[in-house]
C-alpha cells in the first residue's frame, strides 16, 4: 500500500522507519508535553526506538503498522502519528499515537494533520476508527470528541509507560448508517464492562 500523499498544507507526511529513531527522539525531547501529561515525566532516551519497533500483542491481530512524520517546508518534523490497520478486526484502524509540536497548538495544525490521516485511512479501507485517550488529558479528550469519536468503554489501571491511567476507548464510524452495536459485535474487546451493581 502506498501511504503517500498525505498532505495537510503546509505540512506533508512521510513514512518513518527504524532509521528515523534519532529524528523522532529529538521531536519527543523538544515536545515533552504529551509525555509529561500522560506519564508525569519526559520521554526516556530510548522511547523513539521502542515506539518504532513496537507491534500489537499476539492476541490482537492486525495487518500493518504505519508511522508518519509531518514535516514543514524546511523538512523539520512538526507532528507524528502511529496507525495500525485491521486491528482486532478487518476494517478497524487504530490511532496509537498522535503528537503535534507544542508550538503549533491552537493554530489548527492538529485538525489539518489528523484530517489528512483520516482521509487516507478511509481511502485505504478503514470502516471504523479506534483510539485510546487518557482520562484527564483534557486537551486530547476534547480534540477527539470534536473529530466525531464516541467513548465505548473505559480500561482501568493501564500502564502507559510510567503511570497507571484510565483509558477512554473511543470509536468513530466511517460508513453511512454504521451502528455501534455492529462494531461491538465485531470487536468484543471494546464492549463496555458490565455494571458490578
Amino acid at each position: 500500500m502506498n501511504p503517500i500523499p498525505i498532505n495537510a498544507h503546509p505540512w506533508c507526511a512521510r513514512p518513518l522507519s527504524g532509521t528515523d529513531a534519532p529524528t523522532l527522539q529529538a521531536f519527543f525531547d523538544a515536545n515533552p508535553l504529551y509525555f509529561e501529561t500522560i506519564n508525569g515525566q519526559p520521554a526516556s532516551p530510548t522511547d523513539a526506538q521502542e515506539e518504532l519497533e513496537e507491534v500489537p500483542p499476539a492476541e490482537m491481530p492486525f495487518t500493518e503498522v504505519f508511522w508518519f512524520g509531518f514535516t514543514d517546508d524546511s523538512g523539520a518534523l512538526q507532528g507524528v502519528a502511529n496507525l495500525v490497520s485491521d486491528l482486532l478486526a478487518p476494517g478497524v484502524w487504530h490511532t496509537g499515537l498522535f503528537i503535534v509540536a507544542t508550538s503549533l497548538h491552537g493554530q489548527g495544525a492538529a485538525q489539518a494533520m489528523y484530517g489528512a490521516l483520516e482521509a487516507w485511512m478511509a481511502r485505504s479501507g478503514a470502516q471504523w476508527l479506534r483510539l485510546g485517550v487518557v482520562r484527564g488529558n483534557t486537551r486530547a479528550e476534547a480534540f477527539w470528541l470534536r473529530q466525531g469519536y464516541t467513548e465505548v468503554r473505559e480500561r482501568q489501571n493501564v500502564d502507559t509507560g510510567g503511570r497507571l491511567n484510565t483509558i477512554r476507548v473511543m470509536v468513530k464510524p466511517l460508513l453511512a448508517g454504521a451502528r455501534f452495536e455492529d462494531y461491538l459485535a465485531r470487536v468484543p474487546r471494546d464492549r463496555p464492562e458490565p455494571d458490578p451493581g
